[in-house]
């Protein structure tokens, strides 16, 4: 279930990171217009990417970071529920004389 919900966040995150090829691809009208030699645009598409494939990284740890902060408080509320049903089962055995 976590594996589920963790890659649907991420493709949606991957869907916003730039990949070089796109950015080649969108760079090559800029050239076709003389607005950027080929050298340029390659130098461009490679920072463009690295940027893209550090905010991904970014972008992953800290949603690998908030899933992990989501299922400690489920475990603490899990925890909690658990807790306060042993204390009314000791009450109730107290109350009835049974031995627990």
């Amino acid at each position: 279930m976590i594996d589920t919900i963790k890659k649907t966040l991420l493709a949606g995150v991957g869907a916003a990171v730039v990949t070089k090829d796109k950015v080649e691809s969108a760079l090559a009208d800029f050239v076709k217009q003389g607005k950027v030699t080929s050298a340029e645009a390659r130098e461009m598409a490679d920072k463009i990417a690295a940027e893209g494939k550090r905010e991904f990284e970014t972008l992953s740890g800290e949603l690998n970071e908030k899933i992990r902060d989501v299922l400690a408080g489920f475990s603490r509320s899990t925890q909690d529920r658990l807790d306060a049903l042993e204390a009314r089962v000791k009450n109730l055995e107290h109350k009835h004389g049974a031995k627990g």
